[in-house]
């Protein structure tokens, strides 16, 4: 039985708190970025909640995933 092997993106994110409210009410259910490799990512915004502030969420951020590509977490990196 081989271990599975997690990979990770960096994505730099920036949105401001009325961006972060269309996403909280459900009206947006998915952010879709650039990583710092070039690849599109698509992932649900729901995971960016604990890093939501007052003028909404700016930083960059590493989105751990399988090899199934299903997400695992998620840090702030900076």
């Amino acid at each position: 039985m081989s271990a599975k092997k997690n990979s990770s993106l960096l994505v730099d994110i920036h949105m401001n708190e009325d961006e972060y409210l269309q996403h909280y009410q459900g009206s947006i259910s998915q952010v879709s970025a650039i990583a710092r490799d070039g690849r599109r990512v698509q992932f649900p915004s729901r995971i960016l909640q604990p890093f939501v502030m007052q003028n909404g969420i700016h930083g960059t951020f590493s989105i751990q995933f399988d090899d199934q590509h299903k997400f695992v977490g998620i840090e702030l990196v900076s």
